[in-house]
């Protein structure tokens, strides 16, 4: 099946020069120059991923991903966000709303491309039906369903694979960079900080059930997970 790429960014010249590289790469391409247009689009044509632009006229693309990350519909789509903000303090932002990766403005559309097809393979669908069960936590591999004492949790992409790849290897230290390989691959445009965030962000989301504190970190060493108080 063709993935079906949602822009979003209210520069044409950005919008044209996207999607004549992605329609290279036969990718199906839709397009919106602001937030009320695009949510018109994802009601019509549900994305496979969003490219999302920081500063739009009606709404930032900060705001936007916080919104799509707790709506049921939405919430699982893989987000890149596009900005000419390049600080650091400014990606992890970007990060902490619910992107997936981000990339500063100007880039190159083959680096782009790269960055969507990874994207979209560490976010696809799980094989089998398998379900991972440990300390009250519930995956459910074919479904892609979370549960955390019976009670459903609403993850990103990449917080559900980063969950199911702790709830596999149980009791076992990670570092930065060996998490980093084994949930992102090998994908050279990602830092350490990045896991950082996307931890704090599968935490926020257990907190209701007491379950966060499974994702434990190890000073010195990298991060587990572990149902042993």
């Amino acid at each position: 099946m063709i993935p079906k790429i949602l822009i979003i960014d209210d520069e044409v010249a950005i919008r044209d020069m996207v999607t004549f590289a992605l329609e290279r790469q036969e990718f199906a391409v839709q397009s919106a120059e602001d937030c009320h247009a695009a949510l018109l689009n994802m009601a019509e044509i549900r994305p496979d991923l969003i490219l999302l632009d920081w500063m739009l006229p009606d709404m930032s693309g900060v705001d936007l991903a916080r919104r799509l990350r707790r709506e049921e519909n939405y919430h699982d789509i893989p987000i890149i966000m596009l900005t000419a903000r390049g600080e650091d303090e400014d990606k992890i932002r970007g990060l902490e709303s619910g992107a997936d990766d981000y990339m500063t403005k100007p880039f190159s559309p083959g680096e782009l491309v790269a960055r969507i097809k990874a994207v979209l393979r560490r976010t696809g669908p799980a094989h089998g039906d398998e379900r991972l069960k440990e300390g009250g936590l519930e995956i459910d591999l074919q479904g892609h369903r979370v549960t955390a004492n019976g009670e459903a949790v609403e993850l990103g992409p990449t917080e559900f694979r980063l969950l199911q790849f702790f709830m596999s290897h149980t009791e076992r230290v990670y570092s930065r960079s060996q998490v980093l390989d084994q949930v992102w691959g090998n994908n050279v445009y990602i830092g350490d900080r990045t896991v950082d965030v996307h931890i704090r962000r599968l935490r926020k989301a257990l907190e209701p059930s007491g379950l966060e504190r499974h994702i434990q970190t190890v000073r010195g060493s990298g991060y587990r997970f572990s149902t042993k108080e």
